[in-house]
């Protein structure tokens, strides 16, 4: 198994910043994907960004330019900065990585979420 713990969530005035963290740890013999998506009230789950173990980085529309995604590796540990927050920012934060486990076998896992409100 795999857990995935997440921090960073809060309350955010719009225009404002925060940084999310997600590290995961257990039966990790290397990590490929590494990723954030969101959910906001009413919504479906969206992709927010990923980054691949080499570096290779995908956003979606609504936040080029304005997150920045990142890992280190040598920790396990994904980056989400997000800037110049915007109202319909406000969701829950899901991590989520793509796992080849010690077994050789690759797994999808998910965090619990951290919520992140953009509100004045």
């Amino acid at each position: 198994q795999v857990q995935l713990v997440e921090s960073g969530g809060g309350l955010v005035q719009p225009g404002g910043s925060l940084r999310l963290s997600c590290t995961a740890s257990g039966d990790i013999f290397n990590i490929n994907v590494m990723g954030w998506y969101r959910q906001a009230p009413g919504k479906e789950r969206e992709l927010v960004a990923t980054i691949t173990a080499g570096g290779s980085t995908n956003y979606a529309e609504s936040v080029k330019g304005r997150a920045t995604i990142s890992r280190d590796n040598a920790k396990n540990t994904v980056f989400l900065q997000m800037n110049s927050l915007k109202l319909e920012d406000t969701a829950v934060y899901y991590c989520h990585t793509n796992v080849r486990t010690t077994r050789l076998t690759y797994s999808d896992y998910w965090g619990k979420g951290t919520l992140v409100t953009v509100s004045s």
